[in-house]
Order: C-alpha cells, then sequence, then structure tokens
C-alpha cells in the first residue's frame, strides 16, 4: 500500500511543468483553438483532475503558456535585454528566428495568439498586446541609447518590420527569411543615425532627417 502511494506521488510531481510542456507542443504544431484540453491531459501525462487543479480554464493554460515562452528566451523579443550586445545588434538581432533549424517554422506566438483570439478585450488578447508594446519600448529605449532623433517612430518601423519577417517566415516556412527585414532595418538605422554634413545633409541631433536632394536626369541634346 506504501509503495503505491509513493509510486502515485512520483506521477504527480512536476504535473503543472509536463502540462505546459506538452501544451507548448500541441499549440506549436496545430493551433491553440485546435488543441483540447482532453489532449493537454492526455500528452502531458496527467488526469484532468490535476490539469483543472493547475488551470480552471483553457485561458488560464494558454496565458500560462505565453508567460513561459515570455521568460523562456526563445521569442524575438528576448534578444532586446541582453547586455552582451551593443543596442544596434540587440536590434538587428531581431531577425534572426531563435530556433532556425525548428521545422515547421513558426511566427510570433503572441501575434499567433492575437489571432486565434480576435476579441482585444480577452485576457488572451491582452497579455499579447502587451507583449507586443513592451517589444516596441525596448526597441524604442535601444534607439534613444544610440542617439536616434525620433525613437519611438523609429523604433515602431523597425518592429513592423520584424514581426512582418516573422509571420512570413511562417508562411513561407524559411527560416532565414528575416535577412531581407534586416537589410531593410540597416537602411532604417543608418538614416537616422546619420550625422550632419558640411552640407548641411544628414540628421542634427533632435532634428528631422534632411538628405540631399535627388540627381537630375541631364537633357538630352537634339540633332539640328
Amino acid at each position: 500500500m506504501e509503495a503505491a502511494t509513493t509510486k502515485t506521488q512520483r506521477r504527480g510531481r512536476g504535473g503543472r511543468e509536463r502540462i505546459l510542456s506538452a501544451a507548448a507542443l500541441l499549440f506549436a504544431k496545430q493551433g491553440i483553438n485546435a488543441t483540447g484540453m482532453e489532449q493537454v491531459a492526455e500528452a502531458a501525462p496527467v488526469s484532468k483532475r490535476t490539469l483543472y487543479a493547475h488551470f480552471p480554464a483553457k485561458s488560464d493554460l494558454v496565458i500560462a503558456h505565453l508567460q513561459e515562452l515570455a521568460a523562456s528566451g526563445r521569442t524575438l523579443e528576448s534578444v532586446l535585454t541582453r547586455e552582451d550586445l551593443d543596442p544596434r545588434e540587440r536590434i538587428l538581432r531581431l531577425f534572426d528566428l531563435p530556433a532556425p533549424d525548428a521545422s515547421p517554422v513558426r511566427g510570433c506566438p503572441f501575434i499567433d495568439a492575437a489571432a486565434e483570439f480576435p476579441d482585444p478585450h480577452s485576457a488572451i488578447h491582452t497579455y499579447a498586446r502587451e507583449q507586443k508594446l513592451l517589444m516596441a519600448q525596448l526597441v524604442t529605449e535601444l534607439a534613444a541609447e544610440l542617439g536616434a532623433a525620433e525613437p519611438t517612430a523609429l523604433a515602431e518601423q523597425l518592429v513592423t518590420l520584424a514581426d512582418g519577417a516573422a509571420s512570413r517566415a511562417m508562411v513561407l516556412d524559411q527560416p532565414d527569411y528575416g535577412r531581407h527585414a534586416r537589410a531593410a532595418a540597416e537602411i532604417l538605422l543608418d538614416r537616422a543615425l546619420m550625422p550632419m554634413s558640411r552640407e548641411g545633409y544628414g540628421r542634427p541631433r533632435g532634428g528631422r532627417l534632411n538628405l540631399p536632394p535627388l540627381p537630375t536626369a541631364a537633357p538630352e541634346e537634339r540633332p539640328e
């Protein structure tokens, strides 16, 4: 009797972690809405009683899953807080997928979750929005640190590129698709941080970008 009780206790240890691990695999493979709670319990494996003891509703499980992803360092945003990289490199690393060897390629889990729960007032959509706003805030701070005159506008341009690249990489199943957006991001950064030239072109600190005029084509010579 005592041995049976000990065996049962061992099976119950780490139940929450096993549930979250199983949910992460199922959500990535078939989507959140297509995954039932019974599937999660079977894959964990835990009893449904244990599953609902940890997560009374599916929304609780989804938010816990997203929170774990945010803390894991496996999302686009995680590179923005790395102290071993300079601010410019942190921004450019947004365009490197966290797991380039993963198959199939997955996009941003927060955008995916918001798409599956489109009600902007739902708890899941709200959490996803908070993560995307945090991403923009972190990029804004890095852009300001680099000396950008309009860091907020620059950050919105950069995160739009990053999210778009991640989504296209998923749709096309191309893990290195971010290289296209990275090239565009480098141009944005170079323009935003361009120093003033002697001719007055460039961006003074606190001012707007002043670019030289485009060259005009020479008039054609008509035969006499």
